[in-house]
């Protein structure tokens, strides 16, 4: 277990630094956001690549940060039920969810995904809206994001497998015994 549990600490790692770096992205796309807005209005001056750009931005961010996203536990959960259960019950959901959904559902977007990104890079296909960008760079990120995804799905079920086992503290679980305590 120790060595899974380092490789979640890597993985964890990884998308924390992949996770902070396009959050910035974020700002970027505001700015590009709020100048074509004003160049718009002012100077009757647009570009549909700018446009573009914005998408491209926001789609690095959403696909890039969906592991850091699982990895702090801020994605959403339908939790009717669950916030119900025992702590044990929800580590086997969230484990058997990982492996049954999570886990197949990335590793099918990388399969039907690549070979488009492929596509799309060796033809050098540009958007069909004047002066819009080139299209593989986008695509490329559907892999990588889902890829990152994926490593933080394993990251995730190495973790609950240990907190399963002992070999791990639930930071949850203490979390909520603390908060009780008070």
């Amino acid at each position: 277990m120790p060595i899974f549990l380092s490789l979640s600490r890597v993985i964890d790692a990884t998308n924390t630094h992949a996770g902070k770096a396009v959050s910035w992205l974020l700002l970027a796309d505001v700015l590009i956001s709020a100048l074509n807005a004003i160049s718009r209005k002012l100077f009757d001056l647009s570009s549909n690549a700018w446009l573009e750009a914005q998408w491209y931005l926001f789609s690095a961010v959403f696909l890039v940060a969906a592991g850091f996203t699982l990895l702090n536990n801020e994605h959403v959960k339908v939790d009717l039920v669950y916030g119900h259960l025992p702590r044990r019950a929800q580590l086997w959901i969230e484990a058997l969810g990982t492996v049954l959904f999570l886990m197949p559902f990335c590793l099918i977007t990388i399969y039907l995904a690549t070979p488009i990104f492929f596509a799309k890079f060796s033809s050098g296909e540009i958007s069909n809206n004047t002066g819009g960008l080139v299209l593989w760079p986008v695509w490329m990120l559907i892999p990588i994001g889902f890829g990152l995804l994926a490593l933080q799905g394993l990251s995730e079920l190495i973790k609950r497998i240990a907190i399963l086992r002992g070999d791990l503290p639930d930071a949850i679980a203490l979390a909520d015994a603390e908060a009780n305590a008070l």
